[in-house]
C-alpha cells in the first residue's frame, strides 16, 4: 500500500496487446516512479474517450478524433501514440463489395469518437448538420446523419456479428486487422492506406493525454515515465510481449508480436515533426468536413 506521500495517477488504456506492451513497465514496477503510483484501468477506447470528456482519469489513452472535445481538460503527451503507417482501421464485409456499396448498407462501428469512425466519415464524405455536443451514443446507437447508416457495438463484437450475419460490413480496429480473414471476411478498404495516399502522411489513431490540473511538475514526471515505460518494453521485448499476450485475442505469439510492432515503435516514443503534422492535418480535415466544431491547435506536453 503506497504511503501518504505518494500521488496516485489513474491510467486508462485499452485491454489489447499494444497498450499492455506499452504500459508493461509501469504495471509491473520495472521502473522507478518516485512519488507517483500508477493505477491502471482497462477499458475499450470509446469508453475511455467518454470518460475523458468528464475528466475522470488523470492519464488516458484516447482517440485523436476525441481530442477536439478534450483539450480544455487534457494535454497531449508526445509519447504513446498509435500511428497507422500505411495501415490502419479497416472496413471488412461478409462478401466482396466496393466503397460505393457502403452507403447503401448499415455498418457496425466501434464508437463515434474513434479515429476509425472519423476516417470513415472523411472517406464517404458525410458531414454533420450540427457538430456533436454531446457526441452520439456509446453503444447500441444508430445513425444516419453522416451520409451512411451505422450502428455502434463494442469493438470486439464486430467480427463475430459479421460472421453471424447481423451486419454486412464492419469497421474494425485493434487485432481484428490481422485476424478478420479467419472468419471468411473480405477487405473493402484499409483506411490507413487510403489516408496515406490522400495526404502523404500516416494516420494518427490514438494517443495518451494527461489532465491539465495535475500541475506542471507532475505532468512533466508523467511524460517522462510513460516514455521510459515504452522504451523499457522495446528494450525488453520478449518479457513485455509475454505480458501483452494476456490481452491477445485469437493471436499466437508471432502474430501478437507483429501487431505490437505495428503500433508500438519509434512513432510511439515520440510523434516527431511528421507525426505532429499528421495530427494537425487530420483535425483540419475533420473541421473542414464539419465533423468537429472549430479549427483545433493541438499543443504537446514538452
Amino acid at each position: 500500500m503506497p504511503s501518504m506521500t505518494k500521488q496516485v495517477i489513474t491510467v486508462g488504456h485499452s485491454p489489447d496487446p499494444d497498450d499492455a506492451f506499452m504500459f508493461y513497465a509501469l504495471a509491473h514496477g520495472k521502473i522507478d516512479t518516485g512519488d507517483l503510483v500508477f493505477r491502471h484501468e482497462l477499458q475499450d477506447i470509446e469508453t475511455l474517450n467518454r470518460r475523458a470528456l468528464k475528466g475522470e482519469l488523470e492519464v488516458s489513452a484516447v482517440s485523436i478524433h476525441a481530442l477536439a472535445f478534450l483539450l480544455d481538460k487534457y494535454a497531449l503527451l508526445p509519447s504513446g501514440c498509435s500511428m497507422g503507417d500505411r495501415y490502419g482501421p479497416m472496413i471488412v464485409a461478409r462478401k466482396p463489395m466496393t466503397v460505393g456499396d457502403l452507403k447503401s448498407i448499415k455498418i457496425a462501428i466501434p464508437g463515434t469518437m474513434t479515429t476509425a469512425f472519423l476516417a470513415l466519415r472523411l472517406l464517404l464524405g458525410g458531414a454533420l448538420e450540427t457538430p456533436p455536443s454531446p457526441p452520439a451514443p456509446l453503444t447500441g446507437g444508430e445513425g444516419r446523419n453522416v451520409g451512411f447508416s451505422y450502428e455502434v457495438i463494442p469493438f470486439d463484437e464486430i467480427i463475430p456479428a459479421l460472421a453471424a450475419g447481423k451486419f454486412d460490413a464492419g469497421l474494425i480496429i485493434h487485432e481484428g486487422q490481422l485476424t478478420f480473414q479467419n472468419q471468411g471476411l473480405h477487405l473493402v478498404i484499409d483506411l490507413g492506406v487510403w489516408w496515406q495516399e490522400k495526404t502523404g502522411l500516416p494516420l494518427p489513431l490514438g494517443g495518451n493525454v494527461v489532465r491539465r490540473d495535475l500541475g506542471s511538475d507532475t505532468i512533466r514526471n508523467v511524460r517522462r515515465l510513460i516514455k521510459e515505460s515504452i522504451q523499457y518494453s522495446l528494450d525488453h521485448r520478449q518479457d513485455a510481449l509475454s505480458y501483452a499476450l494476456n490481452y491477445a485475442r485469437d493471436m499466437d505469439r508471432d502474430l501478437a508480436d507483429r501487431f505490437v510492432g505495428m503500433y508500438v515503435n519509434d512513432w510511439t516514443l515520440d510523434y516527431g515533426p511528421r507525426g505532429r503534422a499528421a495530427v494537425a492535418r487530420l483535425l483540419d480535415e475533420a473541421n473542414r468536413a464539419g465533423v468537429i466544431p472549430k479549427p483545433m491547435k493541438v499543443e504537446f506536453v514538452e
